[in-house]
């Protein structure tokens, strides 16, 4: 144990359902200065388009990444003796303004990475992620490892609505802060609006890899393509929970049948070593539709594996 990096507090010593609740039960710090690694929640979900919910998804996140302990049992990964990371609450989301919260997420992150550290959120809609996309990718776009039934890549909703929980990675594309060459799709699945639907950003140069083409691969196969499109550049890891099969998670807000069980998607998670991860997230926790919160431990899981693949690259960037 590091003594000089922030600690999860210790279950046998206080009960995992007792305390306040915070990711990983780390501490809760008022900054990112000093961290390497930062949560932040983004309790939000004005961009769904059916079931709405995921602005619950935080909290559940939290109090289910309780059952997490201090060390990966497969790569014995110890994130928090190799990097500092604390819990920074949630970002001040606005319910009733779509580009006040976008606004406010993205300064969140700006001030995090400004501070030198990796931002992990846990939404919220997928709106939430074009915030982070503006953040990292101003300067320079950043690529994308994208796991989701959806493409999110559709233009408008109910009229002109262009910022949806279905549009995000659209808006991130035509806004220059991603670059779709370095963007890879891993799930995609169910009816769609229109044969074309997923035209565009195939035309834009996305790497759409769907269920049936996972399933025949496999996740190692998977992830070894998914290294090889983003590269050695900057990528962000957006991790949507309807990903997993409802059998998995049923508590979200676009389910979709036939898709991954928990463990193929821990595997894939594993297979981001060599990613240069600038950030992540987990979105579309709907607490409300979940049965005995197996869909917010799934989540919590994900962020876990999250950290486990972080922690080491940010540990070898301050040893480098």
């Amino acid at each position: 144990m590091n003594a000089a990096h922030p600690q999860p507090v210790d279950a046998a010593l206080v009960p995992r359902f007792a305390g306040i609740a915070t990711f990983m039960r780390l501490p809760v710090a008022a900054a990112a200065a000093g961290l390497d690694i930062a949560f932040l929640g983004v309790p939000w979900d004005a961009g769904t388009t059916n079931r709405a919910g995921a602005r619950h998804g935080p909290r559940a996140l939290r109090e289910q990444s309780a059952l997490m302990r201090r060390a990966h049992h497969v790569t014995g990964v110890q994130p928090y003796d190799l990097a500092r990371v604390a819990d920074l609450g949630d970002v001040t989301v606005n319910p009733f303004d779509i580009r006040d919260t976008l606004r406010a997420i993205e300064a969140a992150v700006a001030g995090v990475a400004a501070a030198g550290a990796v931002p992990l959120l846990a939404g919220g809609d997928h709106l939430t992620t074009l915030a982070p996309l503006r953040a990292l990718g101003r300067e320079e776009p950043v690529g994308m490892i994208h796991f989701d039934a959806h493409s999110d890549t559709n233009d408008r909703y109910f009229g002109d609505n262009r910022l949806t929980h279905g549009t995000p990675f659209r808006r991130a594309i035509e806004e220059g802060v991603l670059d779709p060459r370095r963007v890879v799709q891993i799930g995609i699945r169910g009816s769609v609006y229109d044969p074309g639907e997923h035209g565009w950003a195939k035309e834009q140069g996305v790497r759409i890899l769907y269920m049936e083409e996972c399933a025949r691969r496999g996740p190692d196969s998977v992830m070894e393509e998914a290294r090889a499109v983003v590269g050695q550049g900057r990528t962000y890891v957006s991790f949507d929970i309807d990903c997993l099969d409802p059998a998995f998670a049923p508590g979200t807000g676009t389910p979709e049948i036939g898709g991954f069980t928990t463990r193929e998607a821990q595997a894939m998670l594993r297979g981001l070593h060599n990613v240069r991860i600038a950030g992540a997230d987990v979105v579309e926790v709907s607490p409300p539709f979940d049965l005995g919160g197996i869909t917010a431990l799934a989540g919590a899981t994900m962020l876990f594996e999250l950290l486990c693949a972080v922690a080491p690259q940010v540990a070898a960037r301050r040893a480098g």
